[in-house]
């Protein structure tokens, strides 16, 4: 069982998801004074985020609470080519019962589902057939994922598209070539036509951070995107050579919190990409509750890109109830 401390970590009886409390970011007028004054002291930055995973390391039933968090907040994703309607029900009923009901029995738990589930456009009907009645939201990755090089009339077609389609939740890509020009006024134009064109349905903006040449411009672009109404923003499409880590994770998490400190609005924010370890979760997790405190460790205002992650963290949990690991295969996703 996990005592009272613990519990507080985990996801209480109410888990449908999302839990939306929080007042939805508006955006504001593009302050270009603001942007210009954002810095990012890189070697500063590394040395933070290298001191993290030592620092911040949980054991046993600590341990257990966190990962139990950290499945609530996955979005879990099939972004292949070779995506088929079977392939996206298993990974649907993986979202609805992440972790074997035997597990949460062990650790005290009711159970859980995951933050959503990630799919191309095509896939939605199937997502959502799949997910009814169990208020898991459909999120869409959209406007010519992964690149975002495709016509601009057809990006905006993509997200209404999706959107009437019934996704809840619009992953978008920004043209990384505007943030590279230092075109800040064109990033903000497009960002906010992304949200326009989303409506209703939450939009998170992928920054391709590993292609923005510098961790100046991501804090920049994270500031833009949020300026032009991002409700997240998201580090990676998982495609780029390099997609999340912890200093870019700090560079967007203190853009967030400037943010909300003279706004009042929290966007959320997203890691995608190369995370598939437990303890990697964790370490997230931890720069967040430091940086940003509890409140944005709830799925409305983070969550992680993923899918094998899911699978380590239940090994992880099968452990800790049993003292033994179990093979990887036991816990396929799709």
């Amino acid at each position: 069982m996990l005592s009272q401390t613990e519990h507080t970590l985990s996801m209480t009886t109410d888990h449908q998801l999302p839990q939306v409390t929080e007042p939805r970011n508006p955006g504001m007028a593009l302050d270009l004074d603001w942007v210009q004054r954002v810095q990012a002291n890189t070697s500063a930055i590394e040395r933070r985020a290298a001191t993290l995973p030592a620092r911040r390391s949980v054991k046993k039933q600590h341990q257990a609470a966190w990962l139990l968090r950290a499945v609530t907040c996955i979005d879990l994703t099939t972004l292949s080519g070779d995506d088929t309607n079977d392939r996206v029900a298993r990974l649907c009923a993986k979202a609805r019962q992440p972790v074997a009901p035997a597990l949460l029995d062990a650790l005290g738990m009711a159970p859980i589902t995951t933050g959503a589930v990630c799919v191309y456009h095509e896939m939605i009907p199937a997502a959502l057939r799949a997910l009814e009645g169990s208020g898991i939201p459909v999120a869409a990755v959209s406007t010519g994922f992964p690149a975002g090089l495709s016509p601009f009339h057809l990006r905006i077609a993509e997200i209404e598209e999706s959107v009437k389609a019934g996704a809840a939740e619009i992953d978008i890509v920004i043209s990384r070539r505007h943030v590279l020009s230092g075109n800040w006024q064109a990033l903000y134009d497009e960002m906010a036509a992304f949200r326009r064109a989303c409506g209703e349905a939450h939009v998170k903006a992928i920054l391709a951070t590993g292609e923005l040449g510098s961790l100046r411009n991501v804090a920049r672009a994270s500031m833009i995107c949020m300026m032009a109404g991002a409700d997240f923003i998201k580090t990676s499409t998982g495609k780029e050579s390099v997609n999340a880590t912890l200093p870019v994770t700090l560079v967007m998490i203190r853009a967030i919190r400037d943010f909300f400190e003279r706004t009042g609005f929290r966007v959320g924010y997203k890691p995608a990409g190369g995370i598939s370890k437990a303890k990697d979760a964790v370490s997230y997790m931890a720069m967040m509750k430091e940086e940003l405190g509890d409140r944005w460790l709830q799925p409305d205002l983070f969550r992680f890109g993923a899918s094998s992650l899911l699978n380590d963290i239940e090994r992880q949990l099968e452990h800790h109830v049993t003292g033994n690991y179990s093979a990887s295969y036991r816990h396929a996703t799709s």
